[in-house]
């Protein structure tokens, strides 16, 4: 059997997850994704199996794939709004991602982010690095308030860092956790709009879909707070990106930290490195080497047993 390996961390990591894959006597083909449609549209019917990351894998795709061999596509990692699912329903087709592998590792980034803007990490390092000895006034998070929009795991997790560091606990979601929201002290909201002028603090944690999309829209940016930083370790498209930019522009906001982007890898000249009360890093939140191997064996093992 042939496979495609197109996920580049699950490439860059020794460990457990590439022993394993490679122990099974498969013909594997690696490309550096993400990849195109234009891109996997020649190639895809030749593989029985794809372990994949944001490529965009649609309609032509599947239908390409279906041609040829391909019996199943696993996602490492968890959003599946690359693949479409609509056009898999009417087939035979198997897809699988990895849920619960990385909650914590993408947790840990959102509060990097956030810990680096407010003590003004990045920017005090480039000073030092050019021989400065500036000192920038930061800001304290104890004591502020934030925002959870969607309260799955790696919500969760977001929720019990920010109970440890002393803030105000603000969350939507479509059903919650009663128990859990006690113990953390979570103000619950039915409707997200209601919690905007509350927060100082946004943390954006669904998944992409047609419900979701451009959620932070016009109307959300008129009723944050000026003061509001919004970390987005989940996905671009959930932020409308041209009120994004307006806003930045405007001071209306105070900040925008992101792990994701609308294309990947970053375009040339792209309007957000215009801004410096913006940090971007380039999809990194779950990509380290423990949960590179978590992530890589959960994949692997999807694959396997559903090529049998």
């Amino acid at each position: 059997m042939k496979i495609l390996l197109t996920t580049t961390s699950f490439q860059d990591t020794p460990g457990e997850h590439q022993i394993l894959l490679y122990s099974k006597g498969f013909i594997i083909d690696k490309l550096r994704g993400p990849l195109t449609s234009d891109k996997l549209i020649p190639i895809i019917g030749d593989y029985d199996g794809i372990i994949c990351g944001d490529d965009e894998i649609n309609k032509e795709v599947i239908t390409a794939g279906l041609k040829g061999k391909l019996k199943v596509i696993s996602k490492y990692g968890i959003g599946l709004d690359k693949v479409d699912l609509t056009e898999v329903k009417k087939t035979k087709l198997k897809v699988f991602n990895t849920p619960g592998v990385n909650n914590e590792a993408v947790a840990e980034h959102f509060f990097s982010l956030l810990l680096s803007f407010e003590k003004n990490i990045i920017k005090e390092n480039k000073f030092i690095q050019s021989q400065k000895w500036v000192r920038l006034i930061g800001h304290e998070i104890f004591n502020k308030s934030i925002g959870v929009i969607g309260l799955g795991n790696v919500g969760k997790e977001i929720v019990k860092r920010a109970y440890a560091f002393g803030l105000k606990i603000h969350c939507f979601d479509k059903v919650y956790d009663s128990e859990f929201c006690e113990k953390y002290k979570v103000n619950c909201y039915d409707d997200v709009t209601d919690l905007y002028d509350k927060i100082d603090y946004l943390s954006l944690n669904l998944p992409l879909n047609d419900n979701t999309s451009n959620i932070i829209n016009k109307d959300a940016f008129a009723k944050f707070k000026k003061e509001i930083v919004i970390i987005n370790t989940a996905r671009s498209g959930l932020v409308d990106e041209s009120c994004l930019i307006n806003n930045l522009r405007e001071n209306k906001i105070r900040g925008y930290l992101t792990d994701v982007l609308d294309k990947e890898p970053m375009v040339a000249n792209h309007p957000l490195l215009e801004f410096d009360n913006v940090i971007i890093t380039p999809h990194i939140g779950s990509r380290n080497h423990e949960t590179v191997a978590r992530q890589g064996l959960a994949a692997v093992h999807n694959l396997i047993n559903n090529l049998k």
